[in-house]
């Protein structure tokens, strides 16, 4: 089996993070997962980069600009034609921009380059956090050569997403329109347009291969969810721009690629899903930040070892492992592992509280756990129902800010 490596400053050990807060070893996946990370160069060098469903839609869709003698894209089902290939490149192409950056890394300048597009007639432009950490400058260069220095607006670690801003969109430039990754299905067809290996304006064509998939977010140890996996082809540099539907609308930012120890696409790539983008970016140019929400418990969802060792009817669920020191789920009263149980010589984690709703939801694995409270707001309070030695019951608890403390890799 292949080691779990993000290839970026910071490598994942053990299991995916979930977003509600802590690391459980039911969620890791025994394949390399890997960030589009910049890549130091000397200075004046050119740089190869390596390569979330909110509850209430925030009302920051920017419309595409349709250029004249253009006709509208078809609908996101129809079978691919040429024509419409051709069509949709040269309509999105000029919303997609290369991004250039300088960096400081142990006294030597050093560069890095990635993707972004355009998402409003101000200036906005939406990337990977990963693709600007760090820099002192940001250079973008539009898909017809030209070029405008961009400020760094916001940046949001846990999404790994970044807002910058030109001053000016160069020549007919123009935003794109962010689409509902809601309504992403399986088999859906999809285009990624990008820099990959530092080759502007190149386009690949896939599938969706599946949705609803949890991702690290690489500078912590929480996890993003509903994230959008594709086989569209994703490479070093691709990092940042969007994954699009047929219609032209930008359902996700292309993240991260799977790998078997190359840095090169394998046929498994990860779009961070434009609902989070509709939910974090306007946080982001607004106040620079976005403050997510936070239960503070670890865990991972029941299977037949947990189900036997527990005592339980059930499979479906999330357990809980460990209740966070001091966190919103501790005040509640919940209640994590109290020691383990042997099932065929392997310690199962017993005594844990088993949440099975979420405000009347149900709640059939962790991951339903974590997407729910991943969109609600600190100071929302929620209502879980859990099993608790073999009795349904109700606790409240009320969502807090994420403390400053786990926005570094966990230890």
């Amino acid at each position: 089996m292949n080691k779990l490596a993000l290839q970026r400053k910071y490598r994942m050990a053990g299991a995916i993070l979930a977003l509600v807060g802590i690391v459980f070893a039911s969620l890791a996946c025994n394949f390399g997962i890997q960030l589009d990370t910049p890549t130091a160069v000397p200075s004046g060098g050119q740089a190869q980069t390596t390569l979330v469903v909110p509850t209430e839609v925030q009302s920051f869709s920017p419309t595409l600009t349709v250029s004249p003698g253009q006709t509208a894209p078809p609908a996101a089902n129809m079978p691919i034609a040429q024509t419409s290939l051709v069509d949709l490149h040269n309509q999105l192409n000029p919303g997609v921009v290369n991004i250039q950056v300088l960096l400081n890394q142990g006294g030597a300048t050093g560069g890095a380059e990635g993707s972004g597009f355009i998402i409003d007639n101000d200036g906005h432009i939406i990337t990977n956090n990963h693709v600007v950490d760090g820099a002192f400058q940001v250079t973008i260069i539009f898909y017809n050569g030209l070029e405008e220095e961009a400020q760094i607006v916001g940046t949001d670690l846990y999404s790994d997403l970044a807002v910058l801003k030109v001053d000016k969109l160069l020549g007919d430039a123009h935003p794109l329109t962010l689409g509902d990754s809601d309504q992403v299905e399986t088999g859906q067809w999809v285009i990624a347009i990008g820099n990959p290996f530092g080759l502007s304006s190149s386009m690949s064509v896939g599938i969706v291969s599946a949705v609803g998939r949890t991702i690290p977010s690489g500078a912590t140890r929480f996890s993003i969810p509903q994230s959008i996996q594709t086989d569209a082809a994703i490479n070093p540099g691709n990092s940042g721009g969007p994954l699009l539907n047929l219609s032209g609308q930008v359902i996700g930012v292309n993240a991260q690629i799977q790998t078997s120890g190359t840095q090169a696409n394998s046929g498994v790539g990860f779009a961070i899903p434009s609902n989070i983008v509709r939910m974090v970016a306007p946080m982001l140019i607004q106040e620079g930040v976005y403050q997510w929400p936070w239960l503070g418990v670890s865990g991972g969802s029941l299977n037949l070892m947990s189900m036997k060792a527990n005592n339980l009817d059930i499979q479906q669920g999330a357990y809980i492992d460990t209740i966070e020191p001091g966190g919103p789920a501790e005040k509640a009263g919940m209640q994590g592992s109290t020691g383990t149980e042997q099932v065929n010589g392997i310690p199962v984690p017993v005594g844990g509280d088993v949440v099975v709703a979420i405000d009347g939801k149900p709640v059939n694995n962790f991951d339903d756990l974590l997407v729910a409270v991943a969109f609600r707001k600190p100071g929302d309070t929620v209502t879980l129902t859990i099993l608790r030695n073999g009795s349904r019951q109700q606790v409240p608890v009320t969502l807090e800010p994420r403390p400053e403390s786990t926005a570094s890799p966990s230890p």
